[in-house]
């Protein structure tokens, strides 16, 4: 491999990776070979193992780079989010925004969920995707837990972390079962725990007590 030490190389080695992203979320992990992405970026096919170590290596940075792409998104949306106290079915629909996305009837939108999970499970076989999706799933556990403390909830990370396994079991049930809106169940799935993993906070169930 050689280090893209120049302008020129950087935006080769940009374009590769950004390459190897789209054809990642197309077509999952055996659409990622040296050809598929030298062709996508219209490059020589030497280019991508002269600005990386590996296929596995181009991978990994496709890899952050998809997921870093999704974590922007995420921020949008969040930076959107006003603080207000908010009922159990309002939190639900931020935090499904944030996990399950805002279009899931759209067939690119659902690419998106189902390229989410395939990189959560190859990290588990690929130690080269490891820290890679840990530090991608670092930045999604505080933009959840933003999203909820504006919404006036406690946050605790083994909660958080029970309501992340929650959408996802949810969602991957509904992709295998081929159910096409996979937010509706993970939805419902939501609702019934997220008083529970998300508390209101003790300010917040005062008032609701009180309103009742």
């Amino acid at each position: 491999m050689i280090t893209a030490t120049t302008p020129k190389g950087e935006r080769r080695r940009q374009a590769l990776v950004a390459a190897a992203a789209e054809l990642l979320l197309e077509g999952g992990f055996e659409a990622v070979r040296h050809r598929s992405v030298a062709t996508r970026a219209d490059l020589p096919l030497a280019s991508t193992t002269y600005y990386f170590e590996s296929l596995d290596d181009l991978i990994a940075r496709a890899v952050e780079f998809g997921g870093n792409s999704e974590l922007d998104a995420m921020r949008r949306r969040v930076g959107e989010v006003s603080h207000r106290r908010r009922a159990a079915d309002a939190t639900v629909e931020l935090v499904l925004d944030l996990l399950v996305g805002t279009g899931t009837h759209d067939e690119s939108a659902r690419e998106q969920l189902i390229a989410r999970y395939e990189r959560s499970v190859a990290s588990a076989r690929h130690p080269e995707l490891r820290e890679v999706q840990l530090r991608l799933r670092s930045q999604l556990d505080e933009l959840l837990a933003d999203v909820l403390r504006r919404s006036d909830r406690m946050v605790r990370p083994e909660q958080l972390r029970r309501l992340v396994a929650v959408v996802d079991g949810a969602a991957v049930g509904a992709i295998t079962e081929m159910d096409p809106d996979p937010r509706r169940i993970a939805r419902a799935a939501l609702l019934e725990v997220i008083d529970i993993v998300a508390p209101p906070t003790p300010q917040q169930a005062d008032r609701m007590r009180t309103l009742d």
